[in-house]
């Protein structure tokens, strides 16, 4: 008989860790000498965020706190609870404090999920030292938590499994679940498999390896193999999270891979979103904005084919026209770099904002009706196309009130190259 067969409970959660020894990973946070040992190891409580993707151990790590704290523990779910469970935990905490003297440690999962005036529910309480407040959350605390809650308590950034961990957790959960068990075998190759399938969450691999062993115990001989590891990794989709830190982390590699001219990296975090479920219509407009941004006039092209490129997929859909964005993007990668349209519109926008509502010069002013032209509008303009190379020499089209400036400057490659001889002649000869 095996130890499942008396205890009903998950094995994820049947190996709960008891102990920062048993903890598999997060050695920035639990080895010697870090921040949380030193904590736990000094029994010196204070309220936190832990912060990190599904199935790093942030419920596991609060249960560890307020045992090795002798801590009362209570834990509710964001996603279940409201205020008045938060009130039902004050008075308990208040009572435990009355009989006893301890501490009790409220433990909120999913904190994200809750809005401003419930996470602004518990501060008196946490301020008073009634609660000791730890918050899980997968969200950027940054974005998602409001300053007051933010200010009373650390944030601690939990880090994904590598697949050397997670496949030291399921060799160890193996043990444990065939201690009694001899007649099933379990291939290595298996292992590594879910390990790789579970993308860094400890849960989901404990998950997997707990149905992998059911279908193998049925099996004649029982072996958990590759093909039935295969059977239940199938369909599991990476980490990514939709809209959320993650997902504008791979945007943001993305970019960054193209700007800094490496087709290759670019082509991996491309695959990674659309692998992660991302849609392709939000990449292909990501790309656009790319080949303004950092491409610009150096090569011109790389709008033209990006605007294709989302042409391409409007027509043939997925998977087909992903490869148009992953053409535009390799050759974004690979073309001359220019910020300066970017720079000077953004310099431009400044102006435009702080110097206020300065008047059109009335030589630049429409004039459509008799009216207008009475009053002066269009009157001293220079028409381009009647000046020698088409060119006004002194004519001015900034405000009378501001004065002339030089936005965009062309860098010296691609384009833009013969765009800086063109543009400085133009400057010269305009004087």
């Amino acid at each position: 008989m095996n130890s499942s067969s008396t205890d009903t409970r998950p094995l994820a959660d049947r190996l709960r860790p008891q102990s920062l020894d048993d903890i598999i990973g997060q050695e920035h946070l639990l080895g010697a000498g870090k921040p949380l040992r030193r904590m736990l190891e000094g029994q010196h409580l204070h309220s936190m965020i832990l912060w990190g993707p599904p199935g790093t151990g942030k419920t596991t790590l609060a249960r560890m706190i307020a045992t090795r704290c002798n801590a009362e523990f209570i834990a509710l779910s964001a996603v279940m609870a409201g205020v008045k469970d938060i009130r039902a935990a004050v008075e308990h905490a208040q009572s435990v404090r009355e009989q006893s003297g301890q501490r009790t440690l409220l433990f909120l999962d999913e904190v994200h999920r809750f809005n401003k005036a419930q996470q602004d529910a518990f501060l008196p309480w946490v301020e008073d030292g009634t609660l000791v407040f730890i918050g899980a959350t997968t969200e950027n605390p940054s974005f998602e938590l409001n300053n007051a809650l933010l200010s009373r308590a650390r944030v601690y950034v939990l880090r994904a499994l590598n697949e050397t961990q997670l496949l030291t957790m399921l060799k160890r959960a193996v043990n444990h679940e065939l201690s009694q068990d001899t007649h099933c075998e379990v291939d290595e190759a298996a292992l590594q498999l879910i390990a790789r399938a579970a993308d860094g969450d400890g849960r989901r691999a404990l998950n997997m390896l707990e149905l992998a062993l059911d279908l193998a115990r049925a099996e004649t001989p029982a072996q958990l193999n590759v093909q039935i590891a295969n059977e239940v990794a199938s369909g599991t989709l990476r980490r990514f999270d939709n809209k959320g830190d993650a997902f504008y982390d791979q945007i943001s590699a993305l970019h960054k891979s193209v700007r800094g001219s490496d087709p290759d990296a670019s082509l991996y975090w491309l695959c990674r979103m659309l692998d992660g479920g991302c849609d392709p219509r939000y990449i292909a407009r990501r790309v656009l904005r790319m080949a303004s941004e950092d491409i610009g006039n150096a090569d011109p092209r790389g709008l033209t084919m990006a605007l294709e490129a989302c042409e391409v997929y409007e027509r043939l859909g997925s998977p087909e026209g992903e490869l148009a964005i992953a053409q535009a993007v390799v050759f974004l990668s690979v073309a001359a770099k220019s910020n300066a349209v970017y720079s000077a519109f953004n310099e431009a926008m400044q102006d435009a904002k702080t110097n206020g509502s300065l008047d059109v010069p009335m030589h630049l002013r429409n004039a459509p009706t008799r009216l207008m032209k009475e009053l002066g509008h269009g009157k001293g303009y220079r028409y381009a196309h009647d000046e020698p190379d088409a060119l006004a020499k002194g004519e001015k089209y900034f405000p009378d009130a501001m004065q002339a400036k030089h936005y965009y400057h062309p860098v010296p490659r691609g384009l833009e190259i013969k765009i800086a001889e063109a543009l400085a002649k133009l400057r010269q000869n305009a004087q």
